[in-house]
């Protein structure tokens, strides 16, 4: 079984106000700990003379995932662990949380910001839009024009879908597939082919 689990599929900003401190929080899909980290760089850019830009990421899932994050100057535990705390509690993999702030010239002390910080990387997950990380297969199957309505259908009903067709003596299929919804569409395709049809891996 290939690995599937919630990562985002957009990105989120929200902001609070405490204190007249500002804080910014942005969340978005990063794949890899390189997107991690130009995402956050991203943010630091957009939002110039802040005073501080913690983030925490969480790239991968379950037992093999990178963890990252940085109190960006807050006092040590005060804005990236409670931050992180809220990234791995959202079950969500492949996502990275940046929250900007902008002093307001009222201290909140270590609980105060410990509560905003962990509130506002609550409030950008929860924004966040959510779909689901699912491996993919590109195979090919060439098939008699007499079949080739049948075989449309049943990539539809296996949940896959074609990326492309090519019309020569006969249909050339390009499908997409969850890896785990594969096994299933060749099973059916032989049966309705009579196993003459075999999808090749691409």
């Amino acid at each position: 079984m290939s690995e599937r689990y919630p990562i985002p599929s957009g990105e989120s900003t929200i902001e609070l106000i405490i204190k007249n401190s500002r804080f910014i929080g942005r969340a978005a899909y990063t794949p890899s700990v390189e997107a991690a980290k130009a995402f956050i760089e991203q943010v630091k850019t957009e939002y110039p003379n802040n005073s501080h830009a913690v983030y925490a990421f969480a790239v991968g899932h379950g037992a093999s995932v990178a963890h990252g994050m940085s109190d960006a100057g807050e006092p040590s535990g005060t804005a990236g662990r409670p931050a992180l705390a809220v990234v791995k509690g959202s079950n969500l993999g492949d996502v990275t949380v940046v929250i900007v702030r902008y002093f307001g010239g009222t201290k909140l002390g270590t609980g105060g910001l410990v509560k905003a910080y962990t509130e506002a990387a609550q409030l950008a997950l929860a924004e966040l839009a959510v779909t689901e990380k699912v491996e993919r297969i590109t195979v090919l199957a060439a098939i008699p024009y007499g079949l080739y309505e049948q075989v449309k259908r049943l990539v539809t009903a296996c949940g896959g879908s074609i990326e492309a067709e090519e019309f020569t003596t006969e249909v050339t299929l390009t499908l997409s597939f969850i890896v785990d919804d594969l096994p299933a569409f060749e099973a059916q395709l032989a049966e309705l082919t009579g196993g003459q049809v075999a999808v090749l891996p691409l």
